[in-house]
């Protein structure tokens, strides 16, 4: 008991300390869990543990996270990634194997220790990849959709390749490993001694049987399973027990899928794609999820307690060459197929660093080759250096990407601006999920708009549906004035980039004053800026949909619908002039909690607001009846007025 502890002390030390200092240096909290391993390695060592069984059980964080990920793919968005996942995933393991195995080939390896080290090589890391992503909000990217396409292919093809190594046994290392065991070659149960298995000893149709059987109970007790049990559990109205079952049900199918031969990660994928529509999804997500981030957390850690640093200081360069040949060979390929199904921009950089690296499934693989005789135990011993080192270095190639790779695409084009010819008195810069609302409202009441828009994707699809927008930055002077701002009664600032929102606005306002600009605004703090550059019609991005629900809450705690909308139009009312005041106290380079007059004066407004909304001053709500609210011009007059001074 004494000993466990002492081990969770240890690891949970490491990771507490460690990734905090990574993330806050921008090096993210796997390369933070990775140093904790390293860092920690001379004392487990001392401790003598084994951390490659402590491996084996935090990969369970990788078939938590496919469980998560498949909650968040409902079967048709799946269905519609067919074709890349096929197209793209099949051909980087495919290309990257050929390659791979060449490579091995010219360096005198036959072709059977060459095509095992292609398997083992070709896969990438989903724990990393996909949790970097996340952290970064990447994932819904064009770059992290194809990342995430090629790893579920990955996931997927672990099964073919587990069937296969078997059949590249050598006999040498075969007659070598049955003297050891003393089975004398021996080895239809694959190195696990006593594993259970459903499918040892049956013929080859018989297992497929038993395998579609496994994944047909997956599937049919997903839909049919989840509603009554979840319902039953109910009953004990107790948190834990929830929690209790959502493990339950991701360890189960694990199991299951062992028992066949399966991946457990493709098992709990699938699923967790059955129970995308579940109504019971986020119970799933709000409760594994915690377990997820500590076992995956704990298996970076022991990717970086792994690394055998006597072999890597006897084989330095040697495997140092590997570990950036590996890299830069898996990256060309990536590069080479984001050409071919149209990845562009940022997004191909990301996609192509982001899986150069070999993956977790490579130790697994490993272990597997050296079991079945496949691979001697001094080249796997390189091997898992080189996968081991691949892991350690994506952080890095993460970090290359966002510093130097992102802002120079980000801040160049892929093709020139357009010849941007006026179509009307409204300038609407962006044209996303936000501009693109503005633009449809103008031109459906008649209103001709120019719309400036840099995504070039965005454009050609709305070009298609005859809308007239032009390609550009609209913080460019130039094409602003093309544009006809000098003209222009309106601009409509919707670009997504909070800094450039603010530039934009500054320069319009103070070098054209004669247009009035409407500017989105991301949160609060962000108005306070766009205040003070000068604008007056600021609109907060989620405020209206904000109120609209607050509208409807309180529709449903039996107000009349007329007396809510009369509540909600109040508060926007005492919002805006609660900004125009805090506006003067507002200081950007202190945190809003540490701004003393801004606290006072919002404790102020706050207890004042909530009087009037509650009806307590009679002055304000014998007027409130006929309230209008104030013209987009009177926030500043609006703030000077008394409450009380409303029409009655």
């Amino acid at each position: 008991m004494g000993d466990i502890l002492l081990l969770t002390f240890i690891f949970l030390c490491a990771g507490v300390v460690a990734v905090p200092v990574a993330t806050r240096l921008g090096l993210g909290s796997v390369l933070g869990y990775l140093i904790a391993g390293i860092a920690i390695a001379p004392l487990l060592s001392a401790l003598h543990v084994d951390v490659v069984s402590v491996q084996h059980f935090a990969e369970f964080g990788v078939v938590m996270m496919l469980f998560l990920v498949g909650l968040e793919l409902e079967p048709e968005r799946l269905w519609q990634m067919r074709a890349r996942l096929l197209g793209l995933g099949g051909l980087q393991v495919v290309v990257t194997i050929g390659l791979i195995m060449g490579v091995a080939m010219l360096l005198g390896q036959p072709w059977t220790i060459a095509l095992a080290i292609g398997l083992v090589l070709s896969l990438s890391s989903t724990a990393i990849v996909l949790q970097t992503l996340n952290e970064k909000g990447l994932l819904r990217s064009d770059g992290g959709q194809g990342s995430f396409s090629v790893l579920l292919f990955q996931d997927i093809a672990v099964i073919p390749m587990l069937a296969l190594m078997p059949l590249l046994a050598l006999p040498e290392l075969a007659d070598l490993a049955g003297q050891a065991s003393g089975h004398g070659g021996d080895h239809g149960d694959h190195g696990h001694g006593g594993t259970i298995s459903l499918v040892a000893g049956l013929e080859g149709w018989q297992q497929a049987l038993v395998t579609l059987a496994a994944i047909s109970v997956v599937i049919v007790g997903g839909r049919l399973a989840t509603r009554p049990v979840f319902r039953f559990i109910a009953m004990a109205k107790l948190r834990e027990i929830f929690v209790a079952t959502a493990l339950l049900w991701v360890i189960s199918i694990a199991l299951l899928m062992t028992l066949v031969g399966l991946s457990p990660a493709l098992g709990t994928f699938i699923a967790g794609v059955v129970l995308a529509n579940s109504e019971y999804r986020h119970e799933f997500e709000s409760n594994i999820d915690p377990f997820k981030g500590l076992l995956l957390g704990l298996f970076f850690i022991t990717v970086g307690a792994a690394v055998d640093f006597g072999l890597l200081a006897e084989s330095f360069l040697s495997i140092l060459a590997m570990t950036i040949g590996l890299i830069a060979l898996k990256a060309l390929v990536l590069l080479g197929l984001s050409l071919v199904f149209g990845i562009r921009g940022a997004d191909r950089w990301l996609f192509s660093l982001g899986l150069a690296q070999a993956g977790e499934f490579g130790f697994v693989l490993l272990s597997f080759t050296v079991s079945n005789a496949v691979l001697p135990q001094a080249l796997a011993d390189q091997l898992l250096l080189v996968v081991t080192l691949s892991m350690l270095l994506t952080p890095g190639l993460f970090i290359l990407f966002d510093r130097v790779i992102a802002p120079r695409l980000s801040g160049s084009t892929e093709r020139e601006a357009d010849e941007v010819t006026p179509q009307g008195s409204i300038i609407i810069a962006g044209h996303g999920r936000f501009g693109g609302i503005v633009n449809r409202m103008l031109r459906g009441l008649g209103y001709e708009t120019t719309v400036l828009d840099y995504s070039s994707a965005q454009l050609d699809m709305l070009r298609t549906f005859h809308i007239p927008v032009f390609f550009g930055d609209a913080t460019r002077p130039d094409l602003l004035h093309a544009a006809g701002i000098e003209r222009a009664a309106m601009l409509v600032i919707a670009i997504d980039d909070r800094e450039k929102i603010t530039e934009l606005t500054h320069y319009v306002v103070h070098n054209y004053p004669h247009v009035h600009v409407v500017a989105r605004a991301i949160d609060r703090s962000h108005v306070y800026e766009l205040y003070g550059a000068g604008c007056r019609d600021i609109i907060r991005e989620t405020f209206d949909s904000g109120v609209r629900a607050g509208r409807s809450a309180l529709e449903a705690l039996g107000l009349h619908p007329f007396e809510a909308e009369r509540k909600a139009r109040q508060f926007i009312d005492m919002d805006r002039a609660a900004i125009a005041k805090l506006a003067s106290v507002y200081d950007p380079n202190v945190p809003i909690h540490e701004n003393t007059a801004y606290v006072e004066r919002s404790r102020e407004i706050m207890a004042k607001n909530a009087a009037l909304m509650t009806g307590a001053d009679p002055a304000y709500s014998s007027g409130l009846h006929a309230w209008v609210p104030p013209g987009l011009a009177d926030v500043e007059a609006e703030t000077e007025r008394s409450v009380s001074d409303k029409p009655s």
